[in-house]
């Protein structure tokens, strides 16, 4: 058994191309998720923000500066992207509903 074999045999074994697809898609998707966050969520939210700037926006205790802004932008921003990987799972599953296994 030559060497390309076993890689072959390996690519196979590991499922490596669709890892790889999934992997690029994935890539894509956190793009299109932070642009939605960034470009429509965040300037709606900050509307509601006193002068503006909601991801710079920080609270200041003695020394330390907590940036409470970019979290809670971090934290929208997992939500939607849990929200449309769940959203993936249920289309491309075609289950009725999604059970812990």
């Amino acid at each position: 058994m030559g060497i390309m074999s076993e890689f072959s045999d390996f690519l196979k074994e590991y499922k490596v191309l669709p890892l790889a697809i999934a992997f690029i898609m994935g890539a894509a998707v956190t793009a299109l998720v932070l642009s939605l966050v960034n470009d429509i969520i965040m300037p709606i939210l900050t509307s509601f923000i006193p002068k503006g700037g909601w991801q710079e926006a920080t609270i200041p205790i003695g020394p330390v500066v907590l940036k409470w802004g970019s979290f809670m932008s971090a934290l929208i921003n997992f939500a939607i992207m849990a929200f449309v990987v769940f959203v993936l799972a249920k289309i491309v599953l075609r289950e009725p509903k999604v059970t812990k296994k």
